[in-house]
């Protein structure tokens, strides 16, 4: 059994305070300093759950036992489809509970602590919790208390368990600490997204709820394709900039905006 290198443990602590703590922090700034209904965060948390989580994985689930490697084998194949569906289902799913809860103070504001508990929620569970996992299971294999724990697993189960620790090691350090940077640009979306399907619900303009599928199907479809050909470093710096023009495009808009009530 190999051991995890230093740089990759400060990386998957790295990743975990960004996924927990980035969200928290703006949660807490957007409560306290723009006077933003907490409600909202829950709202928008509880949304992911429910159509990401919940709704889209059923979908998978009929997909992949319907069409199985006709749908997973093709790269392009597999962009296209899985950003329709984190589009369709995260969009929809904003513009139903910005719908079901307007009455509740929807407005500009609440449209960026929406934001918030949406990406947030996703990178507690996505990065928070694996990376707080992935410490501590990092830490027992470092201190030699994990392997004994192998000891009464049948040889296939043990096979499979080292399979998987074994990306503790081999997994260049870097990309401990892009998984962090990469919830740092998910957030920024999801704030931006909201921002815009808030928009679409105040001015019931169903155009802006399609812009909102279609930039993050398109971006879904992006990372997808790019990681079947480029690096994680690559990869997150065409998404940085992607994300860095969506976000000052819709901070503009935003400024200009004198709605708030």
């Amino acid at each position: 059994m190999g051991t995890v290198p230093a740089l990759s443990i400060i990386g998957m602590c790295f990743a975990f305070i960004v996924a927990v703590g980035l969200p928290m922090g703006l949660m807490l700034y957007a409560f306290l300093k723009l006077k933003a209904d907490m409600l909202w965060f829950g709202i928008g948390a509880a949304t992911f759950i429910i159509f990401a989580l919940v709704l889209e994985q059923c979908l998978h689930v009929v997909m992949i036992k319907q069409f199985g490697e006709a749908l997973t084998g093709n790269l392009l194949v597999k962009a296209v489809y899985g950003g329709l569906a984190a589009g369709v289902f995260e969009e929809m799913g904003r513009f139903t509970s910005m719908n079901l809860f307007k009455k509740k103070g929807l407005n500009k504001l609440n449209a960026l602590m929406y934001g918030i508990g949406h990406g947030g929620i996703e990178a507690i569970i996505i990065v928070g919790l694996t990376s707080i996992s992935n410490l501590i299971t990092s830490i027992m294999i470092n201190t030699g208390t994990f392997e004994p724990m192998l000891v009464s697993l049948d040889d296939e189960v043990k096979a499979q368990t080292l399979s998987q620790v074994s990306l503790l090691w081999t997994t260049s350090s870097l990309d401990f600490y892009l998984a962090g940077v990469e919830r740092v640009v998910a957030i920024t979306l999801h704030i931006c997204l909201s921002y815009i399907v808030y928009k679409a619900v105040k001015g019931k303009k169903l155009q802006l709820l399609f812009l909102a599928i279609a930039l993050h199907a398109g971006l879904d479809f992006i990372t997808v394709l790019l990681a079947g050909y480029v690096s994680s470093l690559v990869l997150e710096l065409v998404l940085i900039v992607l994300v860095a023009i969506i976000a000052v495009l819709v901070f503009k808009i935003y400024l200009n905006d004198r709605e708030i009530a």
